[in-house]
Formats: C-alpha cells, structure tokens, sequence
C-alpha cells in the first residue's frame, strides 16, 4: 500500500470533488472533432475537466518509453503489453509534467494548445482492445440475495459458492464504451411453467453495478497464475454496467449458465484507473469461511480496495436522477488477484486487455443492493423515483448512471462514470 502524496499539486485548476486528481491520471482513448473524418483516435489521460493528449507529448520527446512509441494509436494495448517499467516511468512523468513545480508545460503555452483538451469537447472510445471477457460472482450478499429469490433461503448459496470464485466466459465483442445506447434484447421467455416458450423483447431488463480489471500481463496456455503474482498481471479498473435481461436468462440458464441474457452489451467506463493510484486505498476483504483451498490462499490481507459506487436511474423526459444504490467494492468476497488465478489454475491462457468482472456488487443492506433485481426485491417491492414514476426493472428511455470514487486524506480518485441509455427492442417479421 502506497501512501498519497499530499504535497503533490497540479498547475492545473482541480476542483475538490475531481475524481481526476493529479494522484489518479487515469487513461483513455479519445478522438476530438478534427479527427471526425479520419477517425483518428489516440491515448489520453484524464485530469480535472482536461484530457492530456500523450501522443502530443510523446512527439515532443516529453514522454519517452522504452519500445514506443505507443500513445499515437488507437488501443492502449500496446503500452499496457511493454510491461510495468513503462507504466511506473510513465506514470512518474506525466505527474512531473502536470505538476505545479514543473515548467515544461506549466509554462509553454503552445504546448498546453496543443496537448490539452476540455474533456466535453472530445469523443471517448473503447480504451483497449478487449480479447476475452470474463464475468464473476463474488459478492456474497447479492449471491445470497439471488438464492433466497430464486431457491431455498436456507441454503442460498450453492456449496460450491465459498470454494472458488464462480464465474463464466461472457462476450467479448459486444464490451461497449460509456455513452453507448442499449437496444432492449429480445429472446426466448416462459412466462407460464406449464407452456411452451413464446419469442418476445426482455420484459425485466436490469443493470449489474460491477467493476472490471483489465489484464497487464498475460500468461502462457498450460501455466496458471500464482495468487501472489496475480497482481502484477492486472493493469487497472474500470466500472461495469453488465446489462442483464433476467426473464431470458430464467430460462435459459439451465443447465449451462447465462447465454443470450449476458452477451447483448457489457457497459465499461472510459478510463481506466490503475492499481498505482488506487494503491491507498487498498484494504482487507471479508473473512473467508472455510479458509480457501492453497492455491487462492493469498499473503497480501489487504487484497481489496475502498471504493464508493452508486448507482443514478434517470426516466425519459426528466432531467432529475435518482439514486437507487450505495454500495462499496471492499463487500467483494473474492479479490480480483483470487479471481484471475483460479481463471487460470486449469492452464487457461489470459491476454493483455481481457477484462474480467467482478459481478454485481451488493452490499449488507437493502440502499446497497447492485442491481434492480434485489432493489425492488423480484418485483416484489417496487421503487418510487424523484418525480412519482415506479420501477421494477428498467424501461424504455431510462438512462442508468454509474459512477465510482476512492477518498481518503482530502485525495480522490474516481473512475467518472458508465452511462446507458435503453433503447426499444426491434420490431421482428419472421413471415418475410
């Protein structure tokens, strides 16, 4: 755990509640409205309302990596690939650049023309080029909360549940950007246990507040990743609005886990904010009861992190959201190191900008609950938002927020937000 520099200040005007301080310089890839005709896209950090254009000061000799250049394209795979040397140097020189002691940009006003960007002016896109997604089930209380629901309350956790962190290869393709809009899935439902199945657009469509880390390191087919060393394989985090249609997946999900229900569209914010800067805010995970098998047996007890995640619903036509969820992302069960090595304890081979999420993050009471499933409890208890509108699950026009931040000695470190707005499904005419 890395302590925050509280001397540490930018030249840069940052509002108190930023999440984009000069201790988080998380990175994204933008475009900016010149680039519109050839869709030229390339890396960025954020900083207060700006986004500092890399491959600006890396053609300036500002920012000189071993093996680059890297930040002139359109992923950040290329850089997150070159190992962790170049994530410490460039970290350690983009702080120095933006900091208040340092003249090469305080000073140079062509430069700061140039390499700075008001982020509402500029196109955020994909940040990496995503090979794999993999999605979790780690938060005790929402699995507790779903088993309870959906199984007997007594044995709501299958026994499986706390042996291993549960998980399934989701879709990798269809991992979208923040701002994206969601086209309502449409599938096969069973409304009547006694009937056949009808084909219908998803009636109970729901958000899934996760987080996600993206792998920095890879490993070869056949060798696991060591819990110990799982850290140093994972780059940073994201936030994960995991769509969710549930009345498909009822029906699908057995006897092979979610399918259709899952793979229309995996939310992600833009940036992502490195384990570097989320370093002071590690702390412990829950007790783990029985005390997992060896190989997820980790030396670290801080294995987890401070984060404040909440969850805005905005209907259509209003301008005022209201919160449905408080939670945080130390209520995680399973760490994210314990995730990525029991993935690869079979020799499964991981690659740099695989994302792998955590699973909806519920917390202890119902204000924390991560998703609308638990919120309004199966339907059971609907939710009244600001304005008089009830929801259930989510509906047509309903824009769902996500945002996420760490704080600790005055310092912040956020993450921004995942936006998504639902569209209606498509209208279907299987008789052409």
């Amino acid at each position: 755990m890395s302590k925050i520099d509280n001397t540490l200040t930018s030249f840069i005007d940052i509002a108190a509640d930023s999440d984009f301080s000069i201790h988080n310089l998380p990175y994204g890839i933008f475009s900016d409205a010149k680039d519109a005709a050839d869709n030229k896209r390339r890396a960025g950090v954020a900083i207060g309302e700006y986004v500092l254009d890399l491959a600006v000061l890396e053609a300036e000799g500002l920012l000189s990596l071993e093996g680059g250049p890297y930040f002139d394209q359109a992923t950040l795979n290329a850089f997150i690939d070159s190992g962790r040397d170049n994530w410490t140097q460039a970290r350690t020189t983009i702080q120095t650049l933006l900091s208040s002691v340092s003249d090469a940009l305080r000073d140079n006003a062509d430069l700061q023309k140039k390499a700075l960007f008001n982020q509402a002016d500029v196109t955020m896109h994909l940040p990496v080029h995503v090979p794999g997604f993999t999605d979790f089930y780690s938060s005790k209380e929402h699995a507790t909360n779903v088993g309870t629901m959906f199984r007997d309350p007594n044995n709501a956790l299958l026994p499986n549940w706390t042996e291993m962190p549960v998980g399934y290869n989701g879709r990798a393709s269809t991992v979208i950007v923040s701002g994206t809009d969601v086209i309502r899935p449409s599938g096969q439902l069973k409304p009547n246990a006694d009937d056949r199945p009808i084909f219908s657009a998803c009636k109970r469509l729901d958000f899934e507040l996760e987080t996600a880390f993206v792998v920095g390191k890879g490993n070869s087919i056949g060798q696991p990743i060591a819990v110990d060393n799982a850290p140093e394989h994972i780059f940073g985090m994201v936030l994960l609005n995991d769509w969710s249609a549930r009345d498909i997946q009822k029906w699908e999900y057995v006897p092979l886990g979610p399918f259709n229900a899952k793979t229309f569209a995996s939310e992600v914010s833009p940036w992502i904010v490195t384990m570097d800067a989320l370093s002071p805010f590690k702390t412990a995970c829950p007790i783990q009861e029985p005390k997992p098998l060896a190989y997820l047996n980790e030396k670290d007890s801080n294995n987890s992190y401070d984060i404040h995640l909440s969850v805005e619903l905005l209907p259509k036509n209003s301008d005022e959201a209201t919160v449905v969820c408080e939670t945080n992302f130390k209520h995680m069960y399973w760490s994210m190191a314990q995730q990525l090595t029991h993935h690869t304890i079979t020799g499964c081979k991981v690659e740099v900008g695989d994302m792998m999420g955590s699973g909806t993050i519920s917390g202890p009471t119902p204000d924390s609950y991560g998703s609308m499933l638990e919120i309004a409890w199966n339907a059971t208890k609907p939710v009244t938002l600001k304005g008089g509108e009830t929801r259930s699950f989510i509906e047509d026009g309903d824009t769902v927020i996500m945002k996420g931040y760490s704080e600790k000695d005055g310092i912040r470190v956020g993450f921004g937000e995942v936006r998504g707005k639902v569209l209606p499904a498509l209208n279907f005419d299987f008789d052409k």
